[in-house]
């Protein structure tokens, strides 16, 4: 946008205006360069004139997290120009930015001569905008707490539950020695399949609550991977009246089974869940596509609720489901995103829903047992001013 249309100038009357055009120097940021770090001394204004940047507090050595995001036509940097203290955040170009930087001493001079209601707009901009990032702030804490809760209380679960799951896993091998047939040994590997299964599903949860998760990643056949999905869910698609339907080609990726199993699992439950007991369709199809393999998982529910579509992968976020947690897309997205992918959604109110996953062919992923941080930033769409 040009400087002189910017919602900063405009506050100003024609002579002043005219000043601060003067004085503003233009400034490219490409992507990820840091325009102030926090505890620094501020000299300038900022006007954002293109592109977007993100504030972040540090919370580690080399860690931060993000608490804002300023938009093209928003202003910042006024908290230090005003009382002259170190910056609050640091301050990091996302993908490219333009800015237009008023030197302190020159901008407080100007504002030490202008009319009352110049202030009044300014602080009217200033309080609106404080408001956001103090909600900002205390969404993130009560998100941190919710996250420390899940936690301890997955903890408790798991300590509880491998007594009986061992018992479990103990008898289903004594029946399969004492019925050795086929049909009892099948029954009996899939009481094995789905004990492992809850144990596995806990330790994610567990993993999402700490923020890491290690990927043990190696060659998987996609089409094998699904046949043994539907092998675990044949009788839970048969009791909800569900018709589950495959169209998979061959391809193969370099992934972690089972957070992929679960990722399916999280969608396709949802999915079954929606029909409330009336029966569906539910479609999942596989395909190679350019550098990418892709997993369409389409039914024919009711389709997700409008109200939460921006925040669908976001934890917590859940509508109209009994017992719902609001962490089976959030864990979801963040494995998906673990493993370099991407995940997206299409719904349609009363024509059902399709979740689109992407992830690289075997030449495009990343070395085997990756320590990886798979929840992700909190990003924000409030603002802060350093």
């Amino acid at each position: 946008m040009d400087l002189k249309s910017h919602r900063f100038i405009s506050y100003f009357e024609p002579e002043q205006a005219a000043q601060l055009c003067k004085l503003a120097a233009l400034e490219n940021f490409p992507d990820g360069a840091v325009i102030f770090e926090e505890g620094e001394i501020p000299d300038f204004l900022y006007l954002v004139l293109r592109g977007q940047v993100t504030f972040s507090k540090r919370i580690g050595p080399e860690r931060y997290q993000t608490v804002a995001v300023a938009w093209e036509n928003d202003f910042f940097g006024e908290f230090g120009v005003l009382d002259g203290q170190p910056r609050s955040a640091r301050a990091v170009a996302f993908k490219e930015a333009i800015l237009a930087k008023i030197p302190r001493d020159k901008l407080m001079e100007i504002l030490q001569n202008v009319k009352g209601s110049v202030v009044l707009n300014l602080f009217g901009y200033i309080i609106q905008h404080l408001r956001v990032t103090t909600e900002q702030y205390v969404n993130q804490i009560v998100h941190k707490e919710k996250m420390a809760l899940v936690g301890e209380m997955v903890n408790t679960i798991m300590h509880d539950f491998k007594g009986p799951f061992t018992g479990i896993q103990l008898a289903s091998s004594m029946l399969r020695d004492l019925h050795p047939d086929e049909e009892t040994a099948e029954w009996c590997d899939l009481i094995q399949m789905q004990s492992q299964r809850m144990l596995a599903m806990a330790d994610e949860v567990l993993e999402f609550a700490r923020g890491t998760s290690i990927l043990k990643k190696e060659p998987i056949n996609l089409e094998r991977l699904i046949q043994k999905f539907e092998k675990l869910n044949r009788i839970y698609f048969d009791s909800a009246s569900v018709k589950f339907s495959t169209q998979v080609e061959n391809v193969e990726i370099m992934a972690d089974e089972n957070k992929l199993l679960r990722v399916l699992q999280n969608l396709i439950n949802n999915a079954v869940e929606a029909f409330e007991n009336r029966g569906g369709r539910i479609e999942l199809v596989v395909r190679a596509f350019e550098e990418w393999a892709e997993i369409k998982i389409s039914d024919n529910g009711p389709g997700i609720p409008e109200a939460i579509w921006e925040r669908l992968f976001e934890p917590f976020v859940t509508y109209g489901k009994r017992g719902g947690t609001g962490l089976g897309t959030a864990i979801a997205k963040s494995i998906i995103d673990a493993h370099g992918g991407e995940i997206s959604f299409h719904s349609q109110s009363g024509e059902g829903t399709t979740f689109y996953i992407r992830l690289p062919l075997m030449k495009t992923v990343m070395p085997k047992n990756t320590q990886t941080d798979i929840r992700g930033e909190l990003n924000s769409t409030g603002q802060v001013f350093a």
